[in-house]
This record gives C-alpha cells, structure tokens and sequence, in this order.
C-alpha cells in the first residue's frame, strides 16, 4: 500500500496520457496523494478538469505562474513529493532529463527534484529504437532514474513492437518498488542472463544463442515488485534493466565466481544460457590455417554447474533455487530429471527448438516444474513472463 505517500505525476504529451487518468485512479485507491503537473504537449490528449477531479488537487501547467512562484513553487513542489512520476514519458522529456534542460514546469521540477524518478516511456517503436533514444535511456539509468516499461504491442499509429506505455498496474508496482513497498521489499535476488562465452583463441568462442531477453525482464520484474537484485550477466544482446545492480562476465567460470560473491540471497534465478563446455587447450593468439584441410583438435572440458553448486551447497543456500531447461527435444521428461539431478526448487521449461522461435525471441512459451509437478503457460511476452514468475516468487518467498 501506498498509504500517506505523495506522488509528484508528470504526464507527457502523447496518446498514452489517457492511461494516466486510470494511473491516478489507481494510486489513490492505494492511499497515495497525487499532485499532477501537464505538459503544454499533454493538455492535447487530457484536460486538466479531468486530470485535476480524478486526483483531486490542483493541476500545475505553468512555470511562470505569478502565485506560485512568488513562493519558489517549482522547488517546492519538486521537493513535497517522495517520488516524481513520468508518464507517459516522450522521447522528448527524456532527451530534456538526459540534457538537464528546464525550458519549462515539466524539466524544471525534473532538474530541481532531490526524490527518485521513475519514467514509463511511451513513443512509436521507431522512436523508441533509434540510437539518440538508447544513449537517453542510458544516460538516465546511469543517473538513477527508473523505468518501467516499455511494453511490445500495437501502436495507435499501427505499427509493432516496443514502444506502448506500461499498464497503469505495472507502473504501480514500479511506484511501490520504488518506495519499499512491494511484496519482495527487503529481499534479495540473485539472477543470471545471458549466454557465456568460451574462448578458443583470443578472437574466436563456444557459445549459446541467447539473447539474455529473459533473463533482464526477470531482473525488472523481481526489481518492480520491491527486491534487490544482483543481475549477473554474459555478453548479452539486450542491455540490462535500469535499477538492479550489474555484474558482466564472460566465462562461466567469471559466472559462477560472480554468484558465489553474490550471496547470500533469498532466491536465485539461473536463467543464462551457460556453456557445457570449454575449450581446455585454448590458444593464446589466433589460429591459423596451416593448408593441411585439418582443422585444429580442440580439446573440451566440462564447465563447472552453476546451478547445482548453488542448489546443493548447505548452509547459505538460497530458499529458493530456480533453474531453467531449454531443451529442444522430450522438453517435459528432460526438465523434470534436471530438477532433480541438480536439486533446485523450480524449474523453468522452454522448448527453444529452431520452429518455436523463442532462442532470440520476444516471446516464450513456459512449464513450471515443481516439486508439486508440472504448470503450463500459455505463450507469451517475455515481460510477461517475467513478472508472472516473479509473482509467484514473491509468493513463494511469503
């Protein structure tokens, strides 16, 4: 519950505005007072009688307003608030808050709050990928500002993909991240992502196709829903959630290392796609051809096993170990012996055979493998995904 907190809400001008309206409803339902602030940009989607009778305060539009200035009320208001909300989040307030501009009410109280920041960014897909967009997002993240979303779907332009602002529940539970009141406050989550990379000279590598897709979106939503989280990557293709601490490796040993220095944790999620194995006799420059036609022996040595090292290891151990099986054949008997060969609680399986177009994808289609047997899930979203695993973590955890 949000009861007695106060939410400074900056709503951009873009068609997601009209989400804001059930956004305010939804915190105050949550006992949180909501002091609303429209972009000139926002009042073409909004009014301010319906902004300012569902929050039930006045709307600030103005930066020069001679009544609240003459008390400094940008500061003020930028201030009272135990965190600043933006949503919709253009690409244009983003590019102002990664500039540092205040040309007006909306910036101002952006560069002059002292609270955290949390944006729901929401633009055409085009938008939302180009580079000037991505080095903003970073520049904010290095900043400390939170995000939640975007979500993939269908534009009111009518264009796919990502860019569709986050469900005002989905905000919510960033808002109640953000403040220490989600259900995993005060706990501690461990994940991997991504896939490692073996070297078999200082320019070549064993690996697996992942994109770490999955493994960040259940960084996010372990991290929306309150948790600290230890996000310990591979060289994945998609950049890491704002708002969790990173650790990058390359090996599954640097892997294995970065979790053991992790711990201890209340859960860990294994979700990195790790090499089996690696090469033992790796070179130390790069190999050549020699004109024989024979490719060089490459000898190959088993990678350690990160997740049973953590599932079996005693006293320290997570209470909640989960796993994940991608396998490409006999999904449901495979993950279910793996269950039990490595000793973790939970197992997630996915059939990641070429046809499903899941290695790599959007989207997943999963079974949860536990002690109690096996629960299907219908194909989804890898966001998706990731916060139904994460509220049932939450559960789990109590």
């Amino acid at each position: 519950m949000l009861d007695g907190r106060r939410i400074l809400l900056i709503i951009g001008g873009g068609i997601a505005a009209y989400k804001s309206l059930e956004l305010i409803r939804r915190l105050r339902e949550r006992g949180a007072a909501v002091s609303p602030v429209l972009t000139r940009a926002a009042e073409q989607f909004v009014t301010p009688l319906s902004v300012s009778a569902l929050a039930g305060a006045k709307v600030y539009r103005d930066l020069f307003d001679l009544t609240d200035e003459a008390e400094m009320g940008h500061i003020q208001l930028s201030r009272a608030a135990d965190l600043v909300v933006v949503a919709p989040a253009t690409a244009d307030l983003m590019a102002k808050m990664a500039g540092g501009h205040a040309d007006d009410l909306a910036s101002t109280l952006l560069l002059a709050t002292d609270k955290r920041v949390l944006v729901a960014p929401a633009m055409n897909v085009r938008m939302w990928e180009h580079p000037a967009t991505r080095r903003n997002l970073a520049r904010l993240a290095e900043d400390g500002v939170l995000a939640a979303g975007p979500n993939a779907g269908e534009m009111a332009c009518g264009e796919f993909g990502p860019g569709r602002m986050a469900e005002p529940a989905e905000i919510v539970s960033a808002v109640e991240a953000a403040l220490g009141a989600g259900p995993l406050a005060g706990r501690h989550v461990v994940v991997t992502s991504g896939p490692t990379h073996e070297p078999i000279d200082p320019v070549r590598y064993i690996a697996n196709r992942s994109s770490g897709a999955q493994g960040a979106a259940i960084a996010a939503a372990l991290r929306d829903l309150g948790a600290r989280v230890s996000l310990i990557t591979g060289p994945a293709a998609v950049p890491p959630p704002p708002g969790v601490a990173v650790v990058r490796v390359e090996t599954a040993a640097e892997m294995l290392e970065a979790v053991r220095a992790a711990l201890p944790a209340d859960a860990a999620v294994f979700a990195a796609a790790v090499a089996d194995w690696r090469v033992a006799n790796a070179a130390g420059e790069k190999m050549k051809k020699d004109g024989s036609g024979r490719p060089p022996a490459l000898e190959l040595a088993e990678n350690p096993d990160i997740l049973a090292s953590v599932a079996r290891m005693g006293a320290g151990r997570p209470r909640l170990v989960v796993g994940f099986a991608a396998e490409t054949t006999d999904v449901l008997a495979h993950a279910t012996a793996k269950r039990l060969r490595k000793g973790c609680d939970w197992i997630v399986a996915n059939d990641v055979s070429p046809a499903t177009g899941i290695m790599g994808g959007a989207e997943n289609a999963v079974t949860l493998i536990t002690a109690e047997g096996a629960e299907g899930w219908p194909r989804m979203g890898k966001d998706a995904v990731a916060r139904q695993l994460a509220a049932r973590i939450a559960g789990a955890l109590g």
